[in-house]
C-alpha cells in the first residue's frame, strides 16, 4: 500500500492578489471564503492512490451517474490549522483525523486512505495556501478533507474508484459573539443514528438527517438541536455536529459514552484529558435528559457545553424541548470550568502554552 507520494504543485495562474486577500480576512466568516489551491488524489481498484497533485480550485466535473450522487459514498473531515505566534502554521493532532477518516472509510466500504498519505496532503495545501490563514482570536484555515465514490455506474456495490480532495477556507470565529452560550432543542421526534448505522462515521448523511430536525430548533428558538438515543429517546447523544459534556457542582465531568450512534470527536477526546490533567473526574456514562432537567434545576449540573473543531468549546445556557424547558448556571455567561477548559485548549492549539501531550504539530 502506498504510504508516501510527493504531491507536485501546479500554481493557481491567476491567484487572488495580496491586497485583495488582505481585505478578505479582515472578516472571513465561517465556510464562504476559500483559498486558491485544492490537492487531489485518487483510488482506482487496478492502481490503488495515485494522481496526487496540487492545483487550482476548480469545480468538479461530474457525469450524471457518478456514483457518489446515487448511492451516498462519502466521508469528509474538520480540522484547522492555526498561526503560531513566531508567524509558523502548525495543526492539532492530524493523526486522529487521519485515524478517523480510516474508521469512517470502512464503515461505507470505502479503500483507507494512509495516514501518511493523509497527512502529507494536508500539510502540502496548507504551505501552498499559509498566506491565507487569518490573524485575530479564534481565526484559522479550516481544512475539509473528503472522499467519494467517482466511479461512472448504476448499480448498489461499493465503487471501484475514488477521489480524495482537500479543501481549505479561511475563517473566524463560528459563533459570532464569541463564547456566549447557546440554546438547544432536544428533539424527541428524529434521531441523528441508530444503533449499527453510520452515526460513528464522519459521513455526509449523517448532516443530511439532522437539518429537518436542526430548522425545527431553529423555529422553536433554539441554535442547535440535541438527539437522545433512537432506541429508547431517552439519553443523550450529542448534537448535529457538536459534542457535550455536563460539568457537575463538585467540580467533575459526565460526557455520553463513545458508541456507533456517536462520532468520536478530536476537541471531546482532547477536553477529557486536560480536564483530568486539572484534577477533575471525568466519567464517561449515559445521561438521561430527565436526569440533566432534573439536575440543572437543583444546581447539581452547574455548565453544560458542546465541542467540535469548528466551535472548539461553546457554552449551553437554556434547553427547550416538548416537555418543558430549563437554564444552566446564570444562562448568558459561560461557566467557569467551561471557561477554563476553552482557554487551555485554545492556547495549546496556537502555541501559547506547554504542550504537554504532543498534541500540536508545527509545519515548515
Amino acid at each position: 500500500m502506498t504510504s508516501h507520494m510527493n504531491f507536485p504543485v501546479e500554481t493557481h495562474p491567476q491567484p487572488v492578489s495580496a491586497s485583495e486577500r488582505e481585505k478578505l480576512l479582515e472578516d472571513p466568516g465561517f465556510g464562504k471564503l476559500f483559498t486558491d489551491h485544492m490537492v487531489t488524489l485518487r483510488w482506482s481498484e487496478n492502481e490503488g492512490w495515485h494522481d496526487g497533485k496540487v492545483s487550482a480550485r476548480r469545480p468538479i466535473e461530474m457525469d450524471p451517474a457518478t456514483a457518489v450522487l446515487h448511492y451516498a459514498q462519502e466521508i469528509f473531515e474538520g480540522m484547522k490549522a492555526y498561526r503560531l505566534g513566531d508567524g509558523s502554521a502548525a495543526l492539532f493532532r492530524p493523526d486522529r483525523n487521519a485515524a478517523r477518516f480510516r474508521a469512517s472509510s470502512r464503515r461505507l466500504a470505502m479503500p483507507e486512505l494512509p495516514d501518511e498519505l493523509f497527512i502529507e496532503a494536508i500539510e502540502t495545501l496548507v504551505d501552498t495556501d499559509s498566506n491565507w490563514i487569518p490573524p485575530g482570536d479564534g481565526a484559522a484555515l479550516y481544512l475539509r478533507p473528503f472522499m467519494f465514490a467517482s466511479e461512472v455506474f448504476l448499480g448498489v456495490r461499493p465503487a471501484k474508484e475514488y477521489l480524495f480532495i482537500v479543501i481549505a477556507s479561511s475563517v473566524g470565529a463560528y459563533f459570532k459573539g464569541g463564547a456566549a452560550p447557546i440554546s438547544l432543542w432536544v428533539s424527541f421526534d428524529y434521531n441523528r443514528a441508530g444503533p449499527g448505522g453510520t452515526g460513528a462515521a464522519k459521513c455526509g448523511g449523517n448532516y443530511a438527517s439532522s437539518l429537518l430536525p436542526h430548522g425545527e430548533a431553529l423555529s422553536k428558538g433554539c441554535d442547535q438541536v440535541c438527539f437522545l438515543d433512537a432506541a429508547e429517546h431517552v439519553w443523550i447523544e450529542e448534537l448535529g455536529g457538536m459534542n457535550l459534556f455536563f460539568v457537575m457542582d463538585d467540580g467533575s465531568l459526565v460526557t455520553p459514552p463513545l458508541t456507533d450512534t456517536i462520532l468520536a470527536g478530536i476537541t471531546r477526546d482532547s477536553l477529557i484529558q486536560l480536564a483530568r490533567d486539572a484534577g477533575h473526574a471525568v466519567r464517561e456514562e449515559r445521561y438521561s435528559f430527565e436526569q440533566w432537567k432534573v439536575d440543572a434545576q437543583s444546581g447539581r449540573c452547574a455548565e453544560t457545553f458542546a465541542c467540535g473543531t469548528a466551535a472548539v468549546v461553546t457554552p449551553v445556557g437554556t434547553v427547550k424541548s416538548d416537555h418543558g424547558a430549563f437554564t444552566l448556571g446564570d444562562g448568558e455567561t459561560a461557566g467557569p470550568v467551561t471557561a477554563k477548559l476553552h482557554a487551555a485548549l485554545e492556547a495549546i492549539q496556537r502555541g501559547e502554552s506547554n504542550d504537554s501531550h504532543g498534541w500540536v504539530k508545527r509545519l515548515g
